[in-house]
């Protein structure tokens, strides 16, 4: 058996190469940053895809079951977090409750939502130039973004949680900058129009993925468990206080945006908020270009934060021995999984060139909520399985908050499958493809149980 340092950082358990593993250097603050910097950019663009399809009101009424289950999963997931303080993240809480392959597939769902949500990003970062410099098409500058974003995240993660805490700091300043000058300009007119549901209930049910996208990614946080100086501690510190930050970001931007201009102008484009200042304010105006500029931060903070996600992910996985066992080097000077940066990315650049924000948001929101089912149910057998497991962080009112949050998680799943065919056949079509690569490849070389959870040794856990 390896050891518990070798477990945490090496991708041969076999081999003794200092420095080769992921170093602990992040305290609460970083994981606020890091919980409110990988979905901040979701308050800047793609909900308002759900204007289009619902109408102010309808994207509203989708906000409020969406927004209690993301409330109550973040409590039910610091459990899990917390007891099994793991890069691998939903992946390892799978496999402990379920086994090796519901782990497998767990840690795809977690790959197919944080693979697919950084083209989406990055996609918005490009519009955003665009707005402010119309000469730089939005493709290309989406392109150097994606590539720019996975260099820094290669020079580690002393530099790259920094860089997350500034960004997403500047970001925030950004929308205070927003909700001060549209909150004189407010009108409830412009939100209770007439009809109140102009595309009805199945509108409704239409918004789901873009009412998601308030809040998708921020279980990413639990991927860099490893990488925390007290796990046990700050993580739940970092989840709440990024999980309250959020929903009011979220119900703020919602409405004042609908509240000062023709939600019709906003329905199709990656920056809404500029677009919306630019109908009170005028499109050339400084505050239309300074929150413009800024939202900037919120889409770097974003695109940064979430390949930090994937990357761990991915590392994990093929520490695990799910995925090649390239993907698990570590650079030994920067301490970052260079290959597991890599190899994701070129499928996110892919997705990029494609220019569909509004499908990759919809693909990345069905490996979410699989995400979050599978998750949930870990929970609930863990709990029955291991009734010992030290628990430094328990859900409260246990299980209503976790039955809750798995009845809104089941709605949400209809709400994605629903909206988007084309979105749900190519999701079909990836979890098919990686179903039968574990069953070919993937299943033949996956570490013993035992071995891969020494890791966990080491955190007193």
């Amino acid at each position: 058996m390896s050891t518990a340092a070798e477990a945490l950082g090496k991708p041969d358990a076999g081999k003794k190469e200092d420095g080769a593993r992921l170093v602990r250097c992040l305290k609460p603050i970083h994981l606020w940053a890091l919980a409110v910097g990988l979905v901040i950019s979701g308050e800047y663009f793609g909900w308002s895809y759900g204007f289009g399809v619902a109408g102010p009101i309808g994207m509203a009424i989708a906000v409020i079951p969406v927004t209690i289950f993301y409330v109550t999963f973040i409590l039910s997931y610091s459990e899990l977090a917390t007891a099994i303080p793991h890069a691998g993240g939903p992946s390892a809480y799978a496999r402990r409750a379920l086994g090796t392959f519901w782990g497998y597939l767990n840690g795809i769902s977690c790959l197919v939502e944080f693979v697919f949500a950084p083209p989406a990003v990055a996609l918005a970062v490009g519009g955003a130039i665009h707005y402010w410099i119309p000469g730089v098409a939005t493709i290309p500058a989406a392109v150097v973004a994606f590539l720019f974003f996975i260099f820094l995240n290669y020079l580690g993660m002393r530099t790259s949680s920094t860089v997350e805490l500034v960004v997403t700091i500047l970001a925030s300043i950004g929308l205070v900058m927003f909700y001060a000058a549209a909150a004189p300009h407010f009108h409830w007119s412009l939100v209770i129009t007439q009809p109140l549901l102009p595309f009805g209930w199945n509108g409704v049910l239409a918004a789901v993925p873009f009412a998601i996208w308030f809040y998708l990614a921020i279980e990413g946080g639990a991927m860099a468990a490893e990488e925390c100086v007290d796990p046990q501690k700050d993580i739940p510190k970092g989840f709440l206080s990024g999980m309250g930050t959020l929903v009011v970001m979220a119900l703020l931007v919602l409405f004042l945006t609908a509240g000062i201009a023709d939600w019709k102008l906003v329905t199709a484009v990656d920056y809404p908020l500029p677009v919306a200042l630019g109908a009170v304010y005028g499109a050339r105006s400084f505050i239309v270009l300074a929150v413009n500029f800024i939202a900037l931060a919120g889409l770097i903070a974003s695109l940064h934060g979430i390949m930090v996600g994937y990357s761990r992910q991915t590392y994990a996985m093929a520490r695990s021995g799910y995925l090649p066992k390239f993907l698990a080097y570590v650079d030994p000077r920067h301490h970052s999984p260079v290959w597991a940066l890599v190899v994701p990315g070129i499928v996110g650049i892919a997705a990029v060139l494609t220019g569909l924000t509004a499908t990759v948001i919809t693909i990345s929101a069905f490996g979410a909520v699989a995400l979050y089912l599978l998750s949930l149910i870990s929970l609930f057998v863990l709990r029955a399985k291991e009734p010992n497991l030290k628990r430094p962080f328990r859900v409260t009112w246990y299980p209503w908050i976790p039955i809750i949050s798995f009845i809104t998680g089941l709605f949400c799943l209809y709400g994605v499958a629903i909206s988007s065919l084309p979105a749900l056949k190519w999701t079909v079509v990836i979890y098919i493809l990686a179903i039968i690569y574990y069953y070919i490849w993937g299943n033949k070389n996956v570490r013993p149980f035992e071995e891969e959870f020494a890791a966990l040794d080491e955190l007193d856990v």
